[in-house]
């Protein structure tokens, strides 16, 4: 895998706009499975928002079987949310952090973050890879 840059903008509470880089991060892997990051202050605190994905398209039925498959335990001890964010052609979950000044601090967790769900995508498209017939009606 090639290295990837990701950018992490600060999006105003106001007008929704990002507005302002906080900072680039490299990550040796897992970036194409991000959907969307910024980061937003609540609080007095500014937290990253970052939405992954999947790195393929899905037929109907494995967007269902990937919801049901996928242990979102396996990032709850990286993140301090993570909620399924139904309505996308693919299926995201939003995590959610706190920003840290510290940019090696913010490329570990971002690099975590991504290899813990690349891991689990990887073993959900194995569990689910002979349950088509549950899902799909003939």
């Amino acid at each position: 895998m090639e290295e990837a840059a990701i950018v992490v903008m600060l999006k105003d509470q106001t007008t929704g706009f990002l507005d302002k880089e906080l900072g680039c991060y490299t990550v040796a892997e897992g970036a194409e499975n991000v959907f969307q990051v910024y980061a937003a202050e609540k609080e007095n605190e500014i937290r990253v928002v970052l939405k992954l994905t999947c790195e393929k398209e899905l037929s109907d039925w494995e967007y269902d079987a990937v919801f049901d498959y996928y242990d979102m335990e396996t990032l709850a001890a990286l993140v301090d949310s993570i909620e399924e964010e139904e309505g996308h052609f693919n299926p995201v979950w939003k995590t959610e952090f706190s920003f840290s000044q510290e940019a090696d601090q913010m490329e570990e967790k971002l690099s975590a973050i991504l290899e813990a769900h690349k891991r689990e995508l990887d073993s959900v498209y194995e569990v689910i890879a002979d349950k088509r017939d549950d899902y799909c009606e003939e």
